[in-house]
C-alpha cells in the first residue's frame, strides 16, 4: 500500500505545532500571576467535551474559535480572572492561531511537500489554520478543516470529506498524528497512518500503522525510501 500513497493529512495540534507553549507564553503575558502551564491544560482540557457537544447535537455547529471561547470564558474564575477586559480576552482567545511549530516541523514538511500533497485536516476553523500557517511560516498546500465539513474529527466526514477533495481513495492517503485515537479513525476508513511522538501528547503507538516516527524530520527519511528523497534509512515502518 505504501507506494500509492499520494498525500498527507497533518493533524496540527500537538503533532505540527506547540500548542502548550504557545497558549502559555500568551497566558503569561495577560496574566503573569497566573500558572499559565496549568491553564493551558485546563483549556485545552475543555476541547473534546466541548466538540463532543457540538458532535452530539447538545449545540448547534460552533467552529472551534468559538468553542475555545467558551471554555476560556468557564475558565476566568476558576484562575481568578474576571477582571480581564473584552479585549484581553478576545485577544487570549487568538492564541491558537499564533502557536508555534516543532523544531523539526518545517524542515519535515518542506522535504515531504517534494513529493506529497501536504495538508492540514484539523478541527481547527480555517481562519485559525492560515492565521497559524502565514505567522509559522507552514507551506500546506492545502488548509482542510472540520469547519469545511460540518463535522468534527473522529467523525468518518471529517477524514473521507478530505480524501474527497483531493479526488484520491483512502489508501492514497495518509494521516499524520501524535494521537492515537485519531490515527484509529482514520484508519477505519481506509486511509495509511503514520504515528509521530510528540512531548505531552501519546507516547506510544497503540495500533499496526503504517509508519511510526520520533518526529517529523524522520517520517520525512522513511518516506524518502518510497518518493525518491534522499533517506539515511534509520526510521521504521511498522507494518
Amino acid at each position: 500500500m505504501e507506494n500509492r500513497i499520494k498525500a498527507l493529512l497533518f493533524d496540527v495540534f500537538g503533532t505540527v505545532v506547540d500548542w502548550r507553549g504557545g497558549v502559555a507564553r500568551d497566558v503569561a503575558q495577560v496574566a503573569p500571576p497566573v500558572d499559565a502551564a496549568a491553564f493551558a491544560a485546563a483549556w485545552r482540557a475543555g476541547y473534546r467535551p466541548a466538540m463532543d457537544q457540538v458532535r452530539r447535537g447538545e449545540l448547534p455547529w460552533t467552529k472551534l474559535d468559538g468553542l475555545h471561547r467558551r471554555i476560556l470564558d468557564d475558565l476566568l474564575a476558576d484562575f481568578g480572572l474576571l477582571a480581564l477586559s473584552e479585549a484581553e480576552k478576545e485577544w487570549l482567545n487568538t492564541s491558537w492561531h499564533r502557536l508555534d511549530p516543532w523544531p523539526d516541523a518545517l524542515e519535515g514538511l518542506h522535504r515531504m511537500k517534494q513529493r506529497f500533497t501536504v495538508a492540514t485536516l484539523s478541527n481547527g476553523n480555517v481562519s485559525l489554520l492560515v492565521d497559524m500557517a502565514k505567522r509559522a511560516g507552514i507551506a500546506w498546500d492545502c488548509v482542510f478543516s472540520a469547519e469545511l465539513f460540518g463535522h468534527y474529527k473522529p467523525d468518518p466526514e471529517t477524514y473521507l470529506g478530505a480524501v474527497g477533495l483531493l479526488s484520491l481513495t483512502p489508501p492514497e492517503v495518509m494521516l499524520v498524528a501524535a494521537h492515537n485515537s485519531d490515527l484509529a479513525a482514520a484508519a477505519e476508513q481506509g486511509l495509511a497512518t503514520a504515528f509521530v511522538r510528540r512531548p505531552g501528547e501519546d507516547s506510544e503507538p497503540a495500533g499496526q500503522y503504517t509508519y511510526a516516527a520520533a518526529d517529523l524530520a524522520e517520517l520525512a527519511m522513511l518516506l524518502g525510501a518510497l518518493s525518491g528523497l534522499p533517506c539515511s534509512c534509520r526510521c521504521r515502518s511498522i507494518r
